[in-house]
């Protein structure tokens, strides 16, 4: 049973939607905190738009999205020796 739980946490690793997700959810908040507190002339240099902010809320969102599409469908854990398995099926005899 532990080893099961191992496979699993070592497939969940090696998943592109948690590293995808962590970054963009880490870097969301850095950029909201910092459009929270953009000044005035940074304000006016996007022409009126806090851009820092909405960036940042927009790249939070994907982040948390992504982490929550991992969260709601895990890739399935193969199965000891499926691999092996599988290369066997593949082989053909030469003629």
């Amino acid at each position: 049973m532990a080893e099961d739980t191992q496979r699993k946490k070592v497939t969940r690793l090696f998943d592109v939607r948690l590293v995808i997700g962590g970054l963009f959810t880490i870097y969301g908040v850095i950029v909201t905190l910092v459009g929270l507190f953009d000044t005035q002339s940074e304000i006016d240099k996007a022409q009126g738009v806090r851009i820092n902010l909405w960036m940042g809320l927009g790249m939070l969102a994907l982040g948390l999205l992504m982490l929550l599409w991992l969260r709601l469908n895990p890739l399935p854990t193969p199965e000891p020796g499926a691999e092996e398995a599988e290369e066997k099926a593949d082989a053909r005899p030469s003629d």
